[in-house]
């Protein structure tokens, strides 16, 4: 009877936990779902060295979300252009031939084309250079875009580039276009090229800066352009950590 007794004792107590258990599991699943659902794309445009690459992968950490660097996309292809020595008819020829692909290493997010890890060789300033040449092409455009739309299906993406919120995702739920004066964004390029190694003239990169920027901006394939619906960010006169608590605080204030 004693031990009859105890176990009817502690049946309505493991009624209760199981109760328990079921509805903590559908609030993990609803909180799960909401999550998903609120899953939305960011979308950053700007000028050369205006840190998008930073600011959308200190987003993309905080927010939990797939960082997608697209200007190494392109200059992947301006270096398998400057090592294979292509002409433009070469080039496009040969798209079929390039892989891009992304690997995560200790250090952060390196760029492999054809299965060779190449994310030192792309950050030169020739690469840059040249990247700045294939990318009005338009096959080559539209060739990396459509790689490009197929990585945010499932949204949850930072991407960062210079047609992101205007050609690749113009529906982005949000676009972020950053800016800043060519002589600060000079001297942010002229610091880091310094920091690896090399021996850059300031008014070289200045005139590299502003001959990008006319480039980017009268290509007649996807120019450069804000969007219309786009949050501009003049990060100028911001430090690092600013400019990351600045814009977390923009993904925040749209998504809640």
């Amino acid at each position: 009877m004693h031990t009859s007794q105890n176990c009817c004792n502690f049946a309505p107590d493991l009624i209760i936990l199981a109760e328990y258990a079921q509805l903590s599991l559908f609030l993990i699943n609803l909180n799960m779902t909401k999550r998903t659902n609120n899953r939305i794309i960011v979308a950053i445009d700007g000028y050369s060295s205006c840190g998008k690459s930073t600011m959308a992968k200190a987003l993309a950490q905080y927010a939990g979300y797939t960082y997608v660097d697209t200007g190494a996309m392109y200059r992947a292809i301006a270096l398998y252009t400057i090592q294979n020595n292509l002409t433009e008819t070469q080039l496009i020829n040969a798209l079929p031939d390039i892989h891009i692909s992304f690997r995560h290493l200790h250090d952060g997010q390196h760029v492999c084309l054809n299965g060779v890890d190449v994310e030192a060789q792309i950050r030169t300033l020739e690469v840059g250079n040249m990247a700045s040449k294939v990318s009005p092409i338009k096959e080559v455009r539209r060739f990396l875009v459509a790689q490009q739309q197929q990585m945010g299906i499932d949204k949850g993406i930072v991407m960062d580039g210079r047609d992101i919120g205007t050609v690749v995702f113009p529906n982005a739920e949000l676009k972020l276009f950053l800016t800043a004066r060519p002589e600060v964004r000079a001297m942010r390029r002229f610091k880091e090229l310094q920091a690896k190694g090399e021996n850059p003239v300031f008014e070289e990169v200045l005139h590299d800066v502003n001959d990008r920027d006319y480039r980017d901006t009268h290509r007649a394939e996807s120019p450069l352009r804000q969007a219309e619906d786009a949050v501009v960010v003049d990060n100028s006169d911001m430090t690092k950590d600013q400019q990351i608590k600045h814009i977390i605080n923009i993904f925040n204030d749209h998504i809640h």
